[in-house]
């Protein structure tokens, strides 16, 4: 459940390892999902295509979808099921940041992914003419539907029908055709490991857009108080976390540049004497880049608006009150050390000759 990333990928292609490996008679992934990286979804039908067990995509539970990259997917899958109240389809292509691709560009990108799902659709001998207007047109198909019109094999309430319904049924591998018997077999679940789960987590962009809140804070406390350490190390790490969960997202590169700015503005306003103009300007570029930033995605890909509200809301409080006491503690006059003593009244308790004690 969830974007089709790399750790997606990844994970899909550990399964069908483990399950070539102890012979499996089938591989079944339950799928839901918007869609995602064109690249891991390529991945992810390749391995399909070169798997030596039968691979079967179950879109479920009801209410689940194979939308954009999931279409793809769910096509290429040697049998591919669908519960009831589930859809597919919604593939037309969009740029990384969720826009629309327009001018030639969107001529050579649609007709690639078109000659991709109907040489899909071809090699699984369902329609290729829906496929192309899944495509072109983003048409999306309901369960029922979608077996009328050869899209998919057969609807499954859950996870035994589908079994039962499977059984006998024949698959086209890449060198045999083979038959699939379910009758008596186990059923093994395969989660995430640790690592996958957690980079599968990262990778939703309300987390990523929190990393990346906690990664400027966390480095503004330590450029601002240098020596301070803990702020600098979480700030790295989350920056760092958060450029990963980043880069498996569709996001708009102006975006993340006004959030950027936004922190230098902030930063600047500890050094530069601006009476409060630099946080300004950094609150309203935080706010723009963060709407900017998945602007034109899927819903399912883009950030809370309310999440948004309330990071930019707490940058405005601490550039306003903490930032401005940073500034003041900065610029104010000494109180400790050789320097505080410097034009103070004191009382010689010896002769002074350029030095002695006071």
């Amino acid at each position: 459940k969830g974007a089709v990333t790399p750790v997606m990928a990844s994970y899909f292609s550990r399964g069908i390892s483990l399950a070539e490996k102890k012979n499996a008679t089938a591989v079944v992934l339950q799928l839901d999902t918007p869609g995602g990286l064109d690249t891991s979804m390529r991945d992810i039908v390749q391995r399909i295509n070169g798997a030596r067990v039968p691979v079967v995509v179950y879109v479920s539970p009801a209410g689940a979808r194979a939308a954009s990259a999931g279409a793809f997917i769910t096509m290429a899958a040697h049998v591919a099921v669908m519960a009831p109240n589930t859809a597919i389809g919604a593939a037309h292509p969009v740029a990384g940041g969720g826009q629309q691709i327009e001018g030639p560009m969107e001529d050579k990108v649609v007709n690639d992914a078109v000659a991709y799902i109907r040489g899909i659709a071809q090699l699984r001998g369902r329609s290729e003419d829906w496929a192309e207007r899944a495509v072109r047109q983003s048409i999306s198909t309901q369960a029922d539907q979608a077996v009328k019109e050869h899209v998919v094999d057969f609807v499954a309430t859950d996870l035994p029908s589908l079994l039962k319904q499977l059984d006998g049924r024949k698959a086209k591998l890449l060198t045999s055709d083979v038959e699939i018997v379910t009758t008596g077999a186990t059923v093994e679940p395969l989660d995430m490991n640790f690592v996958e789960a957690f980079l599968f987590a990262i990778s939703d962009p309300n987390v990523a857009y929190i990393l990346l809140s906690i990664a400027m804070l966390g480095i503004f406390l330590e450029l601002s108080n240098p020596g301070a350490i803990l702020p600098g190390i979480v700030g790295g790490i989350s920056l760092l976390m958060a450029l990963f969960s980043l880069g498996m997202l569709p996001v708009n590169i102006a975006g993340l540049l006004l959030i950027g700015l936004g922190f230098l503005l902030f930063l600047a306003e500890v050094w530069v004497t601006a009476h409060g103009l630099l946080s300004v300007g950094g609150v309203l570029s935080l706010a723009l880049g963060s709407f900017l930033l998945t602007s034109g995605a899927a819903p399912e890909l883009q950030i809370n608006r309310w999440l948004i509200a309330g990071v930019v809301g707490m940058f405005a409080l601490f550039a306003f009150f903490i930032v401005g006491a940073i500034v003041r503690s900065l610029r104010a006059p000494e109180t400790t050390g050789l320097y505080a003593l410097i034009g103070m009244q004191v009382v010689a308790r010896t002769a002074l000759e350029l030095d002695g004690t006071v």
